[in-house]
């Protein structure tokens, strides 16, 4: 029916239950961590199964050993019914039609578009190469992602984060020479806004064949109840349950992975807590971001000591332009900002992590001046500040001297978190910080923005979650690159902010 998809079949339980994959007692070992313990799971054709687990549970350790990038310590794969061949490598796992969307994108980004589908489908070639690939990835675009508004011809690297996503998850669903049998989707919309995690959500549920599956990956609860069949819930390696979907819900899975409640006990009125202007002596943070003719004049972008600013609208119209631009304000006349600011990144990989150093130096290397001795660097305080932060929000690391690649990209994320907070700096940019972070984590890191805010720490948050944004006083909606409404937080419900974003 459709040349780069699958064709598309409902799935219902019970329906062709033919195993496609399935792992036994399969064991990963690192040095002296035990990333996977004797695990045992099957995948069904025509189905998509949600894993979750808290940050470190060994998730992406089993994507790593399913598309052959690790080898496992112990344990058998099968794909339907047949062992895989030794040694199981990449190239064995594409031939057996096995393929991953990672949250860190795999695309390369100094080729275009269509030129990765090259790299990602070497067959593509002889005369006429780029028209086919062009037209492979574009059909398999339109149909996941309707109106995405992405130029094949494009460098990777120039595409706002959310289409790069789109793109990786698009180029996974593309036939070409090899039939898909498993495509596994780790975080797939943690770069992406509403819409296009409502687009890619739909796919999964109108277009499954009986010849593949789908394992689905999130700390987005809502998100794999919306999309899956099975839940495996995972916890320090182990598999510690599987539920029908149909009869889980939130707190069944939250139970089994041993987290915290996802809700904050006492969550202060949005739209209440902003200062007023009146007679205020602090200088305020002031940016007009464009002027606009409203009913009452130009809509001035600002924010409060001791306020959380949230930039709602959708993925790309220019809230992460606004925070770089924020960022960097000295080399900008347009606003003025009292006192330093800190940066946590959307895109953690290429403006976020040193990938060279260490956990220690990744979490110290804006305070500097907390951890001299005359002037030298004392590495105890360094190691007490990371220490600290590593219980603070539970960083699953063997050693705060290994590299920061040596974690998940969810611990990633928790240390640039943790850099940020330690800074003094009275202004903390976050562009969608809690991306790829567990349940748990992000009820400790809600509460330490809101403890944060309690000290006159202010905040300007874009995130793609539409529930983070109830903990912002007030809220900007971006169209085109422009603030097109104010909203305060106590008004801003979703039907509300989606009917300002078109």
């Amino acid at each position: 029916m459709f040349r780069g998809l699958p064709s598309p079949l409902s799935w219902r339980p019970g329906m062709n239950g033919d195993v496609l994959a399935e792992v036994r007692n399969l064991s990963k070992r690192f040095f002296h961590s035990e990333a996977l313990k004797n695990l045992d799971l099957e995948i069904f054709k025509g189905e998509t199964l949600g894993i979750v687990g808290h940050n470190g549970a060994g998730k992406s350790t089993l994507v790593n050993i399913l598309i052959g990038t690790f080898p496992p310590t112990g344990g058998e794969i099968f794909v339907e019914g047949a062992h895989v061949p030794e040694p199981y490598s990449v190239h064995v796992a594409n031939a057996l039609g096995i393929r991953a969307v990672f949250q860190e994108l795999s695309l390369c980004p100094n080729l275009t578009v269509i030129e990765n589908m090259k790299v990602f489908h070497p067959s593509l070639r002889g005369r006429g190469w780029r028209r086919r690939a062009e037209e492979t990835i574009m059909e398999v675009l339109d149909i996941l992602f309707p109106g995405h508004g992405i130029d094949p011809n494009t460098v990777i690297e120039e595409l706002p984060l959310g289409q790069r996503q789109m793109v990786e998850i698009a180029k996974a669903f593309t036939v070409v020479d090899q039939p898909i049998k498993l495509v596994i989707l780790d975080e797939p919309t943690s770069a992406l806004d509403t819409q296009r995690t409502g687009q890619l959500i739909h796919y999964l549920n109108t277009i499954k064949s009986k010849e593949m599956g789908c394992i689905y990956i999130s700390h987005l609860l809502d998100e794999v109840l919306a999309c899956t069949q099975r839940i495996v819930v995972l916890k320090d390696g182990k598999k510690v349950g599987t539920l029908n979907t149909k009869e889980a819900n939130r707190n069944k899975i939250i139970e089994l992975m041993g987290e915290a409640k996802p809700e904050i006990e006492e969550v202060p009125q949005a739209g209440k807590t902003a200062p007023s202007t009146n007679g205020e002596k602090t200088r305020m943070t002031r940016l007009i971001v464009e002027p606009l003719q409203t009913k009452e004049g130009k809509v001035t972008f600002r924010v409060h000591k001791g306020e959380i600013v949230g930039l709602a609208g959708l993925a790309g119209h220019g809230q992460t332009k606004l925070l770089l631009d924020l960022f960097d304000y000295q080399h900008n006349d347009e606003f003025h900002i009292e006192g330093p600011v800190t940066f946590i990144p959307g895109d953690r990989q290429t403006e976020g992590v040193f990938p060279l150093w260490s956990i220690v130096k990744n979490i110290t290397v804006q305070v500097y001046d907390k951890v001299k001795r005359l002037v030298l660097i004392d590495p105890k305080k360094e190691e007490k500040i990371a220490e600290r932060w590593k219980m603070g929000i539970d960083i699953k690391a063997s050693t705060l001297n290994d590299t920061i690649l040596s974690l998940s990209g969810g611990n990633q994320q928790k240390v640039l978190f943790a850099r940020c907070l330690e800074s003094s700096a009275p202004l903390v940019l976050m562009d969608d910080p809690t991306r790829g972070v567990d349940v748990g984590t992000k009820e400790e890191i809600y509460k330490l923005i809101l403890k944060e805010k309690e000290r006159g720490r202010s905040f300007v948050w874009y995130t793609t979650e539409m529930d983070e944004l109830k903990y912002c006083d007030r809220i900007y909606v971006f169209k085109s690159g422009k603030i097109i409404a104010e909203l305060s937080g106590s008004d801003a419900t979703e039907e509300e902010i989606l009917k300002s974003s078109f």
